[in-house]
């Protein structure tokens, strides 16, 4: 039997206690609230454990065991726990322009989510790591669109759509994708391909994103930018400290597996890029 979405455990692991109609209202403190409560993180991929994505297993590791995870992940869970709110979601493969050396071509590597609202489409995601936004953007081109964090736009061109997100004045890619449904099948041989790759096997990342700020970690590097604020960066220097991030900063509860030490090992020992 298929698991049910506990949209209570849900509100209770992002702190939702707001009007449950299916509103643009409603989507817009969702959409700002989970990306803040849940952290984006790869540590499965790190340890060389599968990501599971039947609802059982991410709703136990996400709400229940409180870790995080990647975009295949958050965007799932959110997709259920709308649908379980009587919102029509819809699920689309995207493509990473967001580091893309100039010439490469981008596999199906990130999933996306459509919600209809009152017959309006708006895109929702809450699994982009550091660059996620903090609320839903309405499927319109070419016009600027803020958020409580940041400013988005969306492009559009023979059916594919480009999300941009402006970094002190200048847009900067972050993905396309196109409005193609995507089965659950599908999904799953992306998922299998993205975990695997030696993107997510040989780097740590970690993020929060939240009203007026956006944590981020890649391997030893700290980096937090607060609006208004300069932005704030350190090196981690050990296992340890590494540690006490996780746990303290970006609030996991790390996995009980002997996996995790060697990884974590392997990050600190890596030399800084």
């Amino acid at each position: 039997m298929a698991a049910k979405a506990n949209i209570d455990a849900w509100f209770e692991r992002i702190g939702f206690a707001g009007s449950i109609a299916p509103s643009l209202e409603t989507l817009s403190q969702l959409h700002q609230l989970h990306p803040a409560a849940i952290p984006y993180e790869n540590l499965d991929p790190l340890m060389g454990v599968p990501i599971r994505l039947d609802l059982a297993n991410l709703q136990q590791k996400l709400l229940f065991d409180r870790r995080g995870g990647y975009c295949f992940e958050h965007n799932l869970l959110f997709k259920a726990m709308l649908e379980e709110l009587d919102y029509e979601v819809k699920m689309h493969g995207a493509r990473v322009l967001w580091g893309l050396e100039e010439g490469e071509e981008p596999p199906l590597r990130h999933l996306v989510l459509t919600v209809e609202v009152a017959g309006v489409t708006y895109l929702a995601d809450v699994g982009f790591g550091g660059q996620t936004a903090t609320a839903p953007l309405r499927l319109r081109a070419d016009q600027p669109q803020a958020t409580p964090l940041d400013t988005f736009r969306l492009l559009e061109s023979e059916g594919t759509w480009q999300v941009d997100i402006d970094i002190g004045g200048e847009w900067r890619a972050l993905y396309s994708f196109e409005r193609t449904e995507r089965s659950m099948d599908e999904l799953l041989a992306l998922n299998e391909a993205a975990a695997s790759s030696a993107f997510f096997t040989r780097n740590l990342l970690v993020t929060r994103v939240e009203k007026t700020r956006r944590l981020a970690l890649f391997n030893t590097k700290l980096n937090i930018h607060t609006v208004g604020a300069p932005s704030e960066g350190r090196l981690i220097g050990s296992v340890a400290e590494l540690r006490d991030l996780l746990t303290g900063t970006f609030g996991l509860q790390l996995p009980n597996d002997e996996r995790l030490e060697p990884a974590l090992l392997r990050i600190i020992e890596r030399e800084p890029d």
